[in-house]
């Protein structure tokens, strides 16, 4: 790891002063599960390590307005056993159940699973974010399971937020601070798939911090349906989170958000459109996956992926209906 300058301040307005105009020359420290681990491997090498873990205004959950207010710095765990978010969003406290190491959820924070980098082995292992050798990417005819089955390129590697597709099917939007000021941002457009190397996979500049996020209580039904290889800690392969604004039994309109499928969280707008007016049910789930995936471009080696991210997409809305897949 590479020497740096640590800071530890009590407030944004201080820990905004302490950043810089590039990511080499500070990164904000809120849980570390996923920095520490960048800069011993040499991905990330900033001069400064801003640690913002005592700012309290930073914390807390509250109901405000038509929304509920979550601070960057709370973590998974406050998040699942929050009794407003259970009642209200079950779609996120499933995306956090599915962390499994009860060790990263009461250190992993809300703010930094957004923020997160891509667990693109090419980009881990020291070839950049868009895996580029010989102006072409490494990803297409190369070791690529994991990887995304929607976009044109040339980012082939997945989101690795949990929580993004859930945000983003509720309508979230985030706050983000500088010393210059404040600006909300929505969660569709804070994610974005960079076309070089010198841009990143969110909007975040490097001056700024992620402060709150912002869900509307609008009482949609909701949820999110995840498919791993396994029940232990592990990253999920395909995810779906559904958000059903409902008149009576019907659909009065819905959002259909893929998960680990593409370099940002995927709206599957079509679904989303294709929800209206339907009532819930096993065949109306089945037709909402297939066409939720009907324009995915898999890889050499993970069409599978196709098949796993239509299935979460029927399950999570058989979920958010109150019905039983079968």
């Amino acid at each position: 790891m590479q020497n740096f300058e640590y800071a530890s301040p009590s407030s944004v307005k201080a820990a905004t002063a302490l950043l810089g105009s590039s990511w080499a020359d500070a990164q904000v420290l809120a849980g570390g599960t996923d920095l520490i681990s960048l800069m011993k491997d040499y991905i990330e090498t900033p001069r400064r390590v801003v640690n913002i873990k005592n700012i309290k205004e930073l914390s807390g959950i509250h109901s405000s307005k038509g929304h509920v207010r979550i601070g960057a710095l709370v973590t998974f765990e406050e998040l699942m056993n929050h009794n407003s978010i259970r009642k209200e969003f079950p779609s996120l406290v499933s995306a956090v159940r599915g962390v499994t190491s009860p060790q990263i959820r009461n250190m992993g924070t809300v703010g930094g699973d957004l923020c997160q980098r891509p667990r693109c082995w090419y980009f881990r292992s020291g070839n950049g974010l868009l895996a580029m050798k010989d102006g072409k990417s490494l990803v297409p005819m190369g070791e690529n399971r994991y990887h995304a089955i929607f976009g044109s390129g040339p980012a082939h590697f997945v989101s690795a937020s949990g929580l993004g597709p859930a945000l983003v099917a509720l309508g979230a939007k985030v706050q983000i601070t500088s010393a210059s000021g404040s600006r909300e941002v929505g969660l569709d457009k804070f994610f974005v798939s960079p076309s070089n190397e010198t841009t990143r996979e969110i909007v975040l500049a490097p001056n700024e911090i992620l402060t709150e996020i912002m869900v509307p209580t609008s009482g949609m039904k909701n949820a999110t349906y995840e498919v791993r290889e396994k029940d232990a800690l592990d990253w999920p392969l395909a995810t779906a989170s559904v958000a059903l604004k409902m008149k009576g039994n019907a659909v009065e309109s819905g959002t259909v958000v893929l998960g680990y499928v593409a370099s940002t969280p995927w709206v599957a707008a079509e679904a989303g459109r294709m929800l209206s007016g339907k009532t819930i049910t096993d065949d109306i789930a089945e037709q909402i996956g297939k066409a939720a995936v009907a324009d995915a471009k898999p890889l050499s080696d993970n069409a599978y992926k196709v098949q796993l991210a239509k299935v979460a997409v029927k399950r999570a809305l058989l979920e958010a209906s109150g019905r039983k897949a079968v």
